[in-house]
């Protein structure tokens, strides 16, 4: 074998073993990325159990404070259309 045979053959190989390093490494990155996706929606899911349960809590507590309060409606009667009511009336 000749010596240019022999270089080009051994450059053939140093390159197949870079691309094949190269494409081993991209996929390795793209599986990262898309498991941090994954991450991401569990964590959205997360917060928005924790929003819908604290929701949940918040009502359930507004409607123990309603029967332990009751509340009348208002002497003057509902606003008419476009009037501010004045909360600021003494009795």
């Amino acid at each position: 074998m000749s010596r240019a045979s022999k270089l080009t053959l051994a450059g053939t190989g140093l390159a197949t073993a870079g691309i094949v390093y190269f494409v081993h490494w991209a996929q390795e990155q793209e599986k990262a990325s898309m498991h941090k996706g994954v991450e991401r929606d569990m964590e959205k899911q997360r917060v928005q159990l924790e929003r819908k349960a604290d929701f949940e809590m918040q009502k359930a507590l507004q409607e123990e404070y309603l029967k332990l309060q009751k509340v009348s409606p208002s002497i003057d009667g509902p606003p008419s259309s476009g009037e501010q009511p004045n909360l600021n009336q003494g009795p």
